[in-house]
């Protein structure tokens, strides 16, 4: 038998990925490579390839540490072509190997391009499971069959079944309740103290790469420096500890909470490292279980975070696979508006975007509710269009693959599959934000005024969008009583709120 080369990608950086499981030092390859399609299909945020790139380097000089024979392409290496085929060719060349063995890409246009490897260049091509995620694609696609709708929920109490995670001996809910969402939506006290972020040092590997990336990519979006992300799993695993140790008691009951000048809050930080194999799911859910059984976390704080691991994360991945390709060009509300020059340089009046979009080029980060209930709100309620928005969210933040990007904007923000994924779109007026933030007392705008030139935009564009969607919106049941409300309405209230939105709309 010749040599196998073992692809490892940009995202696999798991040294227990199922590429690797019986890889044999002496005559296997591992093979890495930086290319340039995969810098700019979208133009990442700087951090992001920052991270990645340092991160992959780090990965391959550990495993040479362990006596694997690593061939490692850098991107500005003489010969680099470019494309993940392209330098696949060139090292089945160098190595004369007689197969390939990776492990089943993230992303839909990467897995086509390997589908392609086989014919291209005349190689067996051996796909294998990508055994990090806790539900395979299959058992997703059976527990999804013949359902009329596919709620995050009911996956998640499977899931809390299957691995028997936060169940009490009688194979019940932990604490009598599968989920404790309702204790975790605070305001956050202005007294309150809050922890320091978990940063690292840059290294001479991690200061090369960010010369070059400030070289190659200056005009890609986002700050560099400061550049204190973990690239290595023992840093991660001490960013993963530090969480467990210093924020998750408090992260459940303050983890929809927002607050000017503080990006970072109570929130682990940890889903670039999750997402690029340099933490696994196991491990994350196993320290948080244990923090609720030694008394270091309360029940709520834990199975809120439990549930954006175990059920948020594998759900999206299961409705990725499940609904693609075609869910990439779902548009329910037809919603074609182009992003406002704004979304790239936070220059807005509008405060709570300001905060959200400046924060997001700082870090390459921002939590979940500034991306869905502050950015994804405003894109949703303006009608701005799918496709951008999806490559903006792609672009931006440094925990984004499609996989897990696509159904969480065209689904969970955009509404625009329709109610495949969520069971109403995620509007909300500036009284939302003005609860579970602290952004509204710096704004231009008051966001108490409901119409007029002060008034914060928030509050005109949601009636706005409810009543430019009435078709497709009113039949929804938990939208029933909104539009009861929107009915009952002054008529001469309701068309000062669509003067109000379209002068808005057109100004942007």
């Amino acid at each position: 038998m010749g040599k196998t080369l073992r692809f490892i990608l940009g995202d696999q950086l798991s040294h227990k990925i199922s590429s690797l499981k019986d890889a044999d030092p002496n005559k296997d390859i591992i093979f890495m490579c930086e290319v340039w399609d995969e810098t700019r299909y979208v133009k990442h945020h700087k951090k992001k390839i920052a991270f990645l790139f340092s991160a992959m380097r780090h990965f391959a000089n550990e495993l040479k540490s362990k006596g694997y024979n690593v061939d490692y392409v850098q991107l500005d290496e003489d010969g680099n072509t470019g494309s993940f085929t392209s330098e696949l060719e060139r090292a089945l060349k160098r190595h004369k190997a007689e197969e390939v063995i990776i492990t089943f890409p993230g992303e839909y246009r990467v897995l086509e391009e390997v589908k392609s490897w086989s014919e291209k260049l005349g190689i067996y091509v051996g796909i294998r499971d990508d055994d990090r995620f806790l539900s395979t694609r299959e058992e997703f696609a059976e527990w999804a069959e013949g359902r009329k709708g596919l709620t995050m929920e009911y996956f998640y109490r499977e899931m809390r079944r299957k691995h028997d995670i936060l169940m009490d001996k009688n194979g019940g809910p932990e604490g009598g309740e599968w989920n404790y969402d309702k204790q975790n939506r605070e305001p956050l006290p202005d007294s309150i103290e809050l922890p320091v972020k978990t940063m690292f040092q840059a290294d001479d590997i991690t200061e090369n790469v960010l010369r070059l990336v400030e070289k190659k990519f200056n005009d890609h979006f986002g700050d560099l420096y400061p550049f204190n992300f973990a690239v290595t799993r023992a840093e991660a695993l001490r960013a993963l500890n530090r969480f467990i140790e210093e924020r998750l008691p408090c992260f459940g009951k303050y983890q929809d909470a927002m607050k000017e000048g503080k990006p970072f809050l109570f929130h682990s930080h940890i889903s670039a490292y999750l997402n690029s194999g340099l933490l696994t799911p196991d491990e994350i859910l196993e320290k948080a279980e244990k923090a609720y059984k030694d008394g270091h976390a309360p029940l709520n704080a834990v199975e809120g975070f439990i549930r954006q691991v175990l059920g948020w994360r594998e759900f999206i991945r299961g409705m990725y696979w499940h609904f693609m390709p075609d869910y990439e060009h779902k548009n329910f509300f037809h919603a074609q508006r182009k992003l406002p020059d704004f979304f790239w340089d936070a220059n807005t009046k509008m405060n709570c975007m300001k905060q959200c979009i400046k924060e997001t080029k700082e870090n390459a980060y921002a939590h979940h509710i500034q991306r869905l209930m502050v950015i994804g709100n405003f894109c949703l309620l303006a009608g701005l269009s799918v496709e951008e928005v999806n490559e903006w969210y792609l672009i931006v933040y440094a925990d984004a693959y499609q996989w897990v990007e696509l159904p969480n904007v065209t689904g969970m923000i955009l509404y625009a599959d329709g109610g495949l994924l969520a069971s109403k779109p995620y509007a909300a007026s500036g009284s939302y934000i003005n609860k579970m933030s602290d952004y509204c007392k710096n704004c231009e705008y008051k966001v108490t005024e409901k119409t007029g030139e002060d008034a914060c935009p928030f509050n005109y564009l949601y009636w706005d969008f409810l009543d430019r969607n009435e078709k497709k919106l009113k039949s929804n049941h938990r939208l029933s009583m909104i539009y009861k409300s929107w009915e009952k309405r002054d008529s001469g209230i309701k068309k000062t709120i669509k003067e109000d939105a379209a002068k808005f709309l057109e100004d942007l």
